[in-house]
């Protein structure tokens, strides 16, 4: 069948409800020893971290590289010169000789690439965040639960051990008691993007078509095409879905054992203070979150550190539950639990998941169990839906917002929401800058129907799902299901 007609009946499937079921290589679930076949799409910094994670596994290779940058491709293609190699990610889901595809493209990319991964017969590792917007994630769930492929998101901390021992003391030895508050810190220096006075020229080397794929035409007055794309709201989640997600996935996990799919009401406030470059997400965030009673704070700065007024407390990329008894504080590959003394009395070691993670998915493929896996995609897909809602609680302009006087006064340990909103003022303020944080209006989320509710909320769902360009438009499953088709 040639690609464009097997693309064509996909999209006829997709959009009539239909199940679809097309030839994949081999019956990996019936065979152990079968090895699996992987395909790379994105080949940055992350993609090529991703390629060296699976081909490090047992029976498992890297067959397949692709991006819309060839000079990447071919760059990348020189530790894998058996690998088939395009532009164009639809060419190797055609690939009979590709039985699972890990993406690590621009976030604007990550679900509509999912699904057309899953709807050619591919098993998906996807990375984080998920939903480049609260719709989009939702039909990567649908997709995954019509097409029963195996689709992992990509918080590999997830997969480090030392979780399970952390959510054991929690909530079985509960030897700190009940979590009262929770507060999350992603504190690390990023620098300027820069701003050009005239529109960057994609390079020669980029089918720039195929990178803007679901995003808007918009000139680009950043200096890099790549990387970068992380601080536009067009492709990227700004540092919330590119740190945030790893931090709160955690919190997630281990404080509320998932229980919280989404918040109940988030007041935030995001600003991109001191550059005057061309990035338009906030280099300084902060929130306040009710999860099921529990109130999260999460404060974000990419400013440089070392003139701020007041130390923060634990780590500055990780979280503290603060307890009855004590407060546990938790980062990538540590934990450390204080009793109400302040005395340490436990501590965890960890990894970073990676290996684990990836090993992980695989296993998943063997056995055919998406109940497997340690990051099944509605589990990533509602942490990406903490870091969205807070994206879009700070966008909503000022004219629809009000002072949260009633949030503020809210306690975490020892310091309140309204001494942190000081806190992250003054490190604008010791940066030279000139902006003020200022919470917003406290905003409700209805996580069954999947939108914003009460006063404000014309103004917040509009965030909650985008215009897509012709041709790369995310497909809508919300019918399909409901009429039964799988």
């Amino acid at each position: 069948m040639k690609s464009v007609n097997r693309r064509n009946f996909l999209q006829s499937a997709v959009a009539v409800g239909t199940a679809v079921s097309l030839p994949t290589r081999s019956l990996l679930a019936n065979n152990a020893n079968e090895q699996i076949n992987v395909g790379v799409v994105g080949c940055g910094w992350r993609g090529g971290q991703l390629a060296g994670l699976f081909q490090g596994l047992p029976g498992v290779k890297v067959a397949g590289l692709c991006d819309v940058d060839r000079a990447l491709v071919d760059e990348l293609g020189k530790k894998y010169p058996t690998a088939q190699k395009c532009t164009d990610l639809r060419q190797m889901f055609d690939s009979l000789d590709i039985d699972a595809v890990a993406i690590a493209t621009c976030n604007h990319w990550h679900c509509l690439a999912a699904i057309w991964a899953m709807e050619s017969g591919k098993h998906v590792y996807v990375e984080k965040p998920l939903g480049h917007n609260e719709w989009e994630g939702r039909q990567v769930v649908l997709a995954q639960q019509r097409t029963q492929r195996i689709c992992q998101l990509g918080t590999q901390q997830r997969s480090d051990p030392m979780q399970a021992e952390i959510k054991n003391f929690l909530h079985e030895d509960k030897t700190l008691g009940e979590v009262e508050s929770v507060r999350v810190n992603r504190f690390g220096v990023r620098e300027p993007i820069g701003k050009r006075s005239e529109p960057l020229i994609p390079p020669a080397s980029v089918d720039y078509n195929l990178w803007l794929g679901p995003a808007q035409d918009t000139p680009l007055y950043r200096d890099k095409l790549h990387y970068d794309w992380h601080w536009d709201w067009n492709t990227g989640s700004g540092e919330m879905g590119n740190w945030g997600i790893h931090i709160l996935d955690d919190v997630r996990n281990n404080v509320f054992l998932d229980s919280v799919a989404a918040p109940n009401s988030i007041t935030a406030a995001g600003v991109r203070a001191v550059w005057s470059d061309a990035g338009n997400t906030p280099n300084v965030h902060i929130a306040v979150l009710d999860a099921g009673g529990v109130p999260v704070v999460v404060t974000l700065s990419n400013l440089p550190f070392k003139n701020t007024p007041a130390k923060v407390p634990g780590p500055r990329s990780g979280y503290i539950a603060y307890c009855s008894a004590g407060r546990l504080e938790g980062q990538r590959g540590k934990a450390v639990a204080f009793d109400a003394d302040g005395k340490q009395i436990k501590e965890f070691k960890g990894n970073n998941g990676n290996v684990d993670h990836q090993q992980n998915f695989v296993d998943a493929i063997r056995a055919d169990s998406q109940e497997m896996l340690m990051a099944p995609i509605s589990v990533g897909n509602d942490s990406t839906t903490w870091c969205n809602l807070i994206n879009v609680a700070s966008r909503v302009p000022t004219s629809q917002g009000h002072h949260a006087a009633e949030q503020i006064a809210i306690e975490f340990g020892t310091t309140s929401a309204e001494q942190i909103l000081r806190q992250m003022n003054g490190i604008i303020e010791a940066n030279g800058g000139s902006q003020t944080l200022h919470l917003g209006a406290s905003l409700q989320f209805d996580a069954k129907q999947q939108q914003f509710v009460g006063t404000h909320s014309s103004a917040t769902n509009q965030f909650l799902r985008r215009q897509y360009r012709e041709g790369f438009a995310v497909p809508d499953y919300t019918e399909s299901i409901k009429l039964g088709a799988r």
